[in-house]
């Protein structure tokens, strides 16, 4: 929360509750882009198979709609903006922190999960 301006100046309350708003949100996209990547590219034997072209287009759908709303949600709506911490990427803008989130929670995910049915013998090596 250091890194978005809420910090400075919302309440105790305010920042609860915007984290876990923003949270939940989180949540929501996660399983929309991984449905929308197990839809489009997963087949009948997946995740046994295919599981990394599932996970590449989940990061590439993740984020471009990124980049997408928090460009919408700080320039175009301003609902949010970033603090003096945040690192930005040009051009848009875009915080360093909402990038590295949908490259590493699905990739740390996905080496767990891919242990865990490599381990209980249900992954073909």
């Amino acid at each position: 929360m250091p890194l978005y301006t809420l910090w400075q100046s919302g309440t105790a309350e305010q920042i609860i509750l915007y984290g876990l708003h923003c949270t939940g949100g989180d949540i929501l996209i996660a399983l929309s882009v991984l449905i929308g990547a197990a839809l489009v590219f997963g087949r009948s034997n997946w995740p046994i198979k295919h599981s990394t072209l599932v996970l590449g287009s989940m990061l590439l759908f993740g984020l471009g709609y990124t980049i997408y709303s928090e460009w919408l949600n700080t320039v175009v709506r301003e609902s949010w903006g970033y603090s003096a911490l945040m690192p930005v990427l040009p051009p848009l803008g875009t915080g360093l922190s909402p990038l590295l989130q949908w490259i590493v929670v699905p990739l740390v995910s996905y080496l767990y999960a891919h242990n865990h049915i490599k381990g209980h013998g249900i992954l073909e090596t």
